[in-house]
């Protein structure tokens, strides 16, 4: 008797014609109240197989990509060799974060919103954080110069942690720790691209 099929996930995605009209920018780009606006705007997402979006750059995947932050040191990683996206495998990163899923919005109400169930989901999947913190969203971060981030857009939000305890709970998140930015620029060619895009905004804040 065969396999049924795995049901397919479907991600929250925005046409990437709207973000050029919004205003196309390469990097890292702090201004995101007129980008949340509209990029969040339920008139404008949809809810698209995630295995169609991964090769399709006509949309762009929205993924919340967060920095944990205390006194000064940044949470690090690497990712191992079950992380799901291959394209990232065995790079470091600065950043916890995923899809935001159509199954998100059983939790919606909640949370205040699908986005932020969809975040809150990913960083319970992925870390465990044992202490208090504040959050807020610092930037975006769109990056057309490799294959991934070409279909996705990264919405940054920074947490200031009380004591630094963050523990993974994904066998895929390995070599954790805390470190001044400056530290882990120095491994920078080693690190994902969004993380060095990060670290890079981090420095020039410091």
């Amino acid at each position: 008797m065969p396999l049924r099929d795995e049901p397919i996930e479907h991600v929250l995605v925005v046409p990437t014609l709207l973000f050029h009209e919004v205003g196309y920018f390469q990097g890292f780009h702090d201004d995101v109240a007129p980008y949340l606006k509209t990029l969040l705007d339920p008139s404008y997402t949809s809810y698209r197989p995630r295995d169609a979006v991964e090769e399709d750059p006509s949309y762009k995947q929205l993924i919340p990509y967060c920095i944990f932050r205390c006194g000064g040191e940044v949470f690090h990683y690497t990712r191992g060799k079950l992380q799901g996206e291959g394209r990232l495998h065995s790079k470091r990163s600065i950043g916890i974060g995923g899809h935001i899923s159509a199954e998100d919005e059983a939790g919606a109400a909640a949370a205040g919103s699908i986005y932020l169930e969809g975040m809150r989901r990913e960083i319970d999947e992925e870390v465990e954080i044992a202490t208090g913190y504040t959050q807020r969203c610092i930037g975006l971060i769109n990056d057309d110069e490799t294959e991934v981030g070409k279909v996705h857009l990264g919405i940054v939000h920074l947490f200031d942690l009380e004591s630094p305890k963050v523990r993974p709970r994904e066998e895929s998140i390995i070599e954790t720790g805390f470190a001044p930015p400056k530290d882990l620029a120095a491994d920078y060619h080693r690190f994902e691209t969004w993380s060095r895009i990060c670290l890079d905004h981090l420095l020039s804040r410091s």
